[in-house]
């Protein structure tokens, strides 16, 4: 589909109209109107918004590709271009046509006299309150290309970390999921057909029947047993979505004592990393604070870090104090923190923060999927060897007399 155009366009010397159109480009659109003998006085593409619609066409748009716009914007703005030129020229460069919309978007309403920050804040699907603040700030000291750069360098750190947790679980899922599908192709389809030799057998070994017993149920339910997976699923992801389920969640990663570490380890190197940026722009503790602690995925350490908020800006203590008396915050951010707080260095205390903290996750990803790897092929191979030996058992034992 090709994008639309949202209009307004005088007609005659009073007349003013309003409409769309659909166009391969901002040019084409322009060309229409033209060849209608309208005068185009805003032209825009509609790529996120508030609509259903515009919400589904801001979904194409990827995380990297507002990254890259990020990174490109700030080296354009850094050697002396002029922001219009600068987003016609990324505009013209982008492969991908919904992340050419997206720009040609912005550079329509910034041609239109919108700062950068409102243009950006028409699409709340790709632009988040976090990003949003960072480039206001930018733009009153007049460091645009400054807060850009470190925007982008957040977004790689934070990508770096997520891809490096999904990368560790990405083979142990793998043997699960391939030794889960390999034992119920045996117990429904596979094991039913080879019980039939054994129909002349009187007394089967203990194994045997057991293996039989889970094979006919498995046969008689696996539609319920699917159905079951595929309702668990939804509710899970129902459960990810509604407050509650957050929380609930959130409670639960944290109570499962390998997982607790991880999880939090996560969380604060990228709110760390993102309180330093935010502070480093100039933006003020309280709302640093709060768009931070945005940024932190577990529910539960999100209501941890409003409640320091909540103590920090009411009753006017240290960030570092109202941390210390909340649960589930590591040692070291606190210490960092006050370190910091004592030196006017809280910023490149808290950098120091999340870079270590991303080491160790990197480490504890690793030793995660060392200890998984092996765990779990122990245990699909045991379950698979146990289905084959009580398969076999009978034949052993009719060989041997028994």
């Amino acid at each position: 589909t090709m994008p639309t155009f949202a209009y307004k366009a005088k007609q005659g010397p009073d007349r003013t109209v309003e409409g769309v159109l659909t166009a391969d480009t901002r040019a084409e659109a322009l060309s229409r109107l033209d060849a209608r003998g309208l005068i185009p006085l805003r032209v825009e593409v509609h790529v996120g918004g508030t609509g259903p619609g515009q919400r589904f066409a801001a979904g194409r748009v990827r995380h990297r590709d507002v990254t890259l716009i990020s990174r490109q914007l700030a080296s354009l703005l850094r050697s002396g271009v002029p922001i219009l030129r600068a987003l016609n020229t990324i505009a013209a460069q982008s492969e991908r046509p919904r992340t050419r919309a997206l720009v040609e978007s912005l550079e329509a309403q910034v041609r239109d006299g919108a700062m950068l920050s409102g243009a950006m804040a028409r699409y709340p699907g790709l632009f988040s309150d976090l990003y949003l603040g960072m480039v206001r700030a930018g733009e009153s000291a007049g460091k645009l290309d400054v807060v850009l750069d470190r925007l982008a360098d957040t977004r790689d750190h934070e990508e770096e970390t997520r891809r490096r947790v999904q990368g560790a679980m990405a083979y142990p899922l793998l043997v699960l999921g391939v030794g889960v599908v390999t034992v119920l192709v045996l117990l429904g389809f596979f094991l039913p057909r080879v019980v039939e030799l054994y129909r002349d057998y009187r007394m089967l070994p203990l194994p045997t029947r057991v293996l039989i017993g889970l094979s006919r149920a498995v046969e008689a339910t696996w539609g319920w047993v699917v159905l079951g997976v595929i309702l668990a699923v939804a509710v899970f992801r129902r459960l990810a979505t509604a407050e509650r389920g957050r929380a609930w969640l959130g409670h639960l990663a944290l109570a499962i004592p390998g997982l607790r570490r991880l999880v939090v380890q996560v969380d604060v190197a990228c709110f760390a990393r993102t309180f330093a940026l935010l502070l480093n722009a100039g933006i003020s503790l309280d709302r640093a604070l709060a768009l931070a602690g945005d940024t932190l995925r577990n529910a539960v350490l999100r209501d941890v870090m409003a409640g320091v908020r909540d103590r920090s800006v009411r009753q006017g203590i240290p960030v570092s104090q109202a941390m210390r008396s909340a649960p589930h915050l590591p040692l070291m951010l606190v210490n960092m923190i006050a370190v910091g707080e004592e030196g006017g260095t809280v910023d490149q205390a808290l950098l120091e923060v999340a870079t270590f903290y991303e080491q160790q996750v990197e480490q504890q990803s690793r030793l995660l999927v060392s200890l998984l790897e092996p765990l779990l092929i122990l245990v699909v191979g045991g379950v698979v060897g146990f289905i084959v030996g009580a398969m076999l058992l009978p034949i052993f034992q009719l060989g041997m007399g028994l």
